[in-house]
C-alpha cells in the first residue's frame, strides 16, 4: 500500500540530533571482510599499528566539523572491556524513530553483536522519550540478518525502506521491520563491477528530503532499477545518479542532517567529495551545504564511511 501523503507532515526526513561512538579498539575486522568488498586488506596491513590512533583522530575531526554546524551530537566512548573493532559504525545495530520506538537489529558477524549497548539507550532516555524497544535480534539464531540503516535506506517522510538483498539483509527480517514500523519495502539486488553483491544499501544510496543520490548502475535487473526510480519519482525526489566507481569511493555513503535552526547539511568523506563531479557538487549544494572530512583509515580498514558512523535520533524530546 502506498504511504499516505500526510506522512510528510508527521515525520521529517532529517534530524538535528545524532549519536556517534568514539572508537577504542578500531581495526580491520576479519569476520566482516568476506562480505564487505570495501575493506582493503593490504591497506589494513600497512596501517595496522596506527589504525586505532588514526581512526580516533579522524573521528574527532569529523565531530569538530559537525559541532561547528550546530548539530546536536550525543557522543559515547566505546569501552575496552569487549573487542569491538567496528563500534564506530553504530547505525548498524540500532535505529531511533519519531514514534518513540527503538529498533535493535540482528548482525551477521558475531563479534559485532557486542556493539549493542542498552546502557546507551538508558542514557538517551534522560533526554528522549522511548515508548517501545523492538528487538529483532532473535533472527540471528536462524542466520537471518538486517543491519539497521546500513541494510536499509529509510525515507522517513513517506515511510519507504529501500534495501538491496545481501547476506546481511534478509527479506524475512525486512518484513518484520516493515510490519512493526509501518514501512513499505522496496527490495532489489545490487552488485559491483565484478558482480560481487554490495553488502549494504547505504553505500550506494542516500535519500534526502527532496533529493536522492543513487547508483542505478549497480541495480542490474531493469525491472528492479525501474521500481527504485519510480518510487523515488513518486516521492518527489530529484535523482542524482552516481557511478560504480564513485560508489567505490563512498560517494553513496552520505547523510543529510540539520542543525537546531533548521539549516541543512550533507555529511560525507573527503574521498567521496573528491569523486563527485562539479555538476554533482552544484546540484547537491542546492539542497544542503556539503561538509566533508578525511576518513581514509576508517574507510580502508572498516569498509564504511561517514553515513555508517552517524545514527540519527528521531525520538521525541522529554
Amino acid at each position: 500500500m502506498r504511504p499516505i501523503a500526510t506522512s510528510i507532515f508527521i515525520q521529517p526526513q532529517s534530524t538535528a540530533r545524532i549519536m556517534m561512538i568514539r572508537p577504542v579498539q578500531f581495526g580491520f575486522n576479519i569476520e566482516t571482510a568476506a562480505s564487505n568488498e570495501f575493506q582493503q586488506k593490504d591497506f589494513a596491513e600497512k596501517t595496522n599499528e596506527i589504525a586505532q590512533e588514526k581512526a580516533r583522530e579522524e573521528f574527532d575531526l569529523m565531530i569538530s566539523q559537525l559541532s561547528l554546524t550546530g548539530v546536536d551530537l550525543h557522543i559515547f566512548d566505546d569501552t575496552d572491556e569487549v573487542y569491538r573493532p567496528d563500534a564506530v559504525f553504530s547505525n548498524n545495530w540500532i535505529s531511533f524513530h519519531q514514534s518513540g520506538k527503538v529498533v535493535l537489529y540482528p548482525m551477521m558477524a558475531e563479534n559485532r553483536r557486542a556493539e549493542r549497548r542498552l546502557d546507551i539507550v538508558e542514557e538517551l532516555k534522560k533526554d528522549f522519550l522511548v515508548e517501545e524497544i523492538i528487538d529483532l535480534t532473535h533472527f540471528e539464531k536462524e542466520g537471518k540478518f538486517l543491519e539497521g540503516t546500513g541494510s536499509m535506506v529509510l525515507d522517513r517522510r513517506y515511510k519507504v525502506a529501500y534495501a538491496c538483498i545481501s547476506p546481511r539483509t534478509h527479506p524475512e527480517v525486512l518484513d518484520a521491520f516493515a510490519d512493526a514500523m509501518g514501512y513499505e519495502v522496496v527490495t532489489f539486488t545490487a552488485s559491483d563491477e565484478n558482480d560481487k553483491a554490495i553488502y549494504h544499501t547505504n553505500v550506494l544510496m542516500c535519500v534526502g528530503d527532496n533529493f536522492a543520490v543513487v547508483c542505478l548502475e549497480a541495480i542490474k535487473n531493469p525491472d528492479e532499477r525501474q521500481q527504485v526510480r519510480t518510487m523515488l519519482d513518486e516521492t518527489n525526489k530529484y535523482i542524482v545518479e552516481i557511478s560504480l566507481e564513485q560508489v567505490r569511493h563512498f560517494a553513496g555513503n552520505m547523510l543529510m542532517v540539520r542543525n537546531l535552526k533548521g539549516d541543512k547539511f550533507l555529511m560525507m568523506s573527503t574521498l567521496a567529495y573528491d569523486s563527485l563531479t562539479e555538476m554533482q557538487h552544484k546540484i547537491l549544494t542546492d539542497y544542503a551545504r556539503i561538509i566533508h572530512s578525511d576518513l581514509s583509515v576508517i574507510e580502508g580498514n572498516g569498509g564504511g564511511s561517514a553515513r555508517c558512523m552517524m545514527t540519527e535520533i528521531h525520538l521525541p524530546l522529554r
